[in-house]
Parts: structure tokens; sequence; C-alpha cells
């Protein structure tokens, strides 16, 4: 087993280990237990009842986290003529095609996330090996290809907090959700409309149990296993 420090030891003690929090509680733990003195980045982890070798299995979607992810996300987008103009009057930080192909290809990847329109996916196909690997690529199921006219909307809702969620081998979730320096309201807020898209998510093939299990961590912390059936409640509540 790894070695922890003594930070995450004591921060450890505060956990107990066989409970599963309610997700307020598990907030205002996660608080407590975030000991480095940078803004860490708080992740959710959910265990799913699927089996992704399966087509009918799998789980992958999109949701659009109320409170934003508390940092600033640098966006390509691949595009030419109107599509190209359009990205950059809705933001973008970096637009071009052949150029960034180009800058990739030679090893520049000073970019968070990339958009697509269909027109060009032809050349960008190129960097299937390169962006494919890092989760760069643009995807029709991650809304990241998308006609030149609803460019701004897609590049809107990446800086408000668009995050894709995608089922991985072992038929885990790994999603962040905002930053320590959140409030306790806004951490709430985005956990329970993750947690509905999630469940909203189910594939037809899932068979029993679906979410059976939910953990709440951040950078270097050690993890708080959640309520997973309050946790989806949350955002029912606040409606």
């Amino acid at each position: 087993m790894a070695k922890h420090g003594k930070k995450y030891t004591d921060a450890a003690k505060l956990i107990d280990r066989m409970k599963s929090y309610p997700p307020a509680e598990a907030v205002d733990l996660l608080k407590k237990t975030s000991y480095p003195k940078f803004d860490g980045t708080i992740e959710v982890h959910v265990k799913l009842g699927v089996d992704p070798r399966h087509a009918d299995q799998q789980v992958r979607s999109t949701v659009l986290l109320p409170a934003g992810l508390g940092k600033k996300v640098r966006i390509l987008v691949f595009a030419e003529g109107d599509g190209a103009h359009l990205a950059e009057q809705a933001g973008a930080d970096y637009v071009g095609l052949d150029d960034m192909i180009a800058k990739i290809q030679g090893g520049w990847l000073e970019f968070d996330m990339t958009i697509a329109t269909p027109q060009v996916m032809g050349k960008v196909g190129r960097l299937g090996r390169i962006l494919g690997t890092r989760g760069l690529m643009p995807n029709p199921k991650a809304g990241t290809i998308v006609q030149p006219d609803d460019l701004p909307r897609a590049i809107r809702e990446a800086r408000q907090g668009r995050v894709e969620f995608k089922v991985d081998k072992t038929g885990n979730l790994h999603v962040p959700i905002g930053k320590v320096s959140f409030t306790p309201e806004q951490m709430l807020e985005n956990l329970g409309t993750l947690m509905d898209a999630v469940q909203r998510a189910r594939p037809a093939g899932a068979k029993g149990q679906y979410i059976r299990r939910a953990t709440l961590t951040s950078s270097m912390a050690p993890g708080i296993r959640l309520d997973a059936n309050q946790a989806i409640e949350l955002k029912a509540a606040a409606v």
C-alpha cells in the first residue's frame, strides 16, 4: 500500500470509511479534510453497475454545471470561413484549421478542450492519435462537433462549466465538479446536477442497481463516501 504523509493521515482520521455521508455533511467534511494550500479540484467518482464491454451498457453524456468549474477553460476551435469568424466573436482562445493542426503535430497542446464543425473533421481526424488519447478529440456525443451557427452556444456553455463524463473500462466515472473554494451551496448544486445527469444517462442494457457507489474527493485528500440516493435527490429538491 502507498504511504501517505502526516497531513493526509490526520485528514483520513476524520472520515468514517464505513459510512455513506449525506451530501451536506460530506461537503462540510471535504472542506475540513482538504489540507493542500492551493485551491484543489473537487471530483466525484461513481461506480456503476454496467459492463462497458457491451455496446448497450456504455455511459457517455455531458452536463452543464450551474456553478461552473471555477477555472478558465482554454478553448481551441477548428473551423474555417464564417465558422472561424463566429468562433472568434464568441471568444474562443484559439481558432484555425491547417495552422492549428500543424502546431499540434509539432507538440503544442496548450488548450483544455476542442470544438469543431463537421465540415473540417476530415482534416482534424489526422490528430486522432494525439488528441484521442488525451480525451481532447472533438466528438458529437460530447457536444463538441457542432454546425458553424451553433459555435457561439457551444463556446458559451464550455465557459459556463459544461463537462463530459464517460464510463471507463472498470465501470467508473471520474468527474470534476468545482474547486475547494466553492461555497457549500455551489458544491451541492453542482453535485446534484451531475448525479441527476448520470441517473438520466442510464443505458438500456444496465441491469439491477445502476449507481452502486459515489465518492467525493479533492486534490491529494482522502475520499468521502456519499449516500448516492440522497445525492441524486439534490436536483429534485432544488427545483
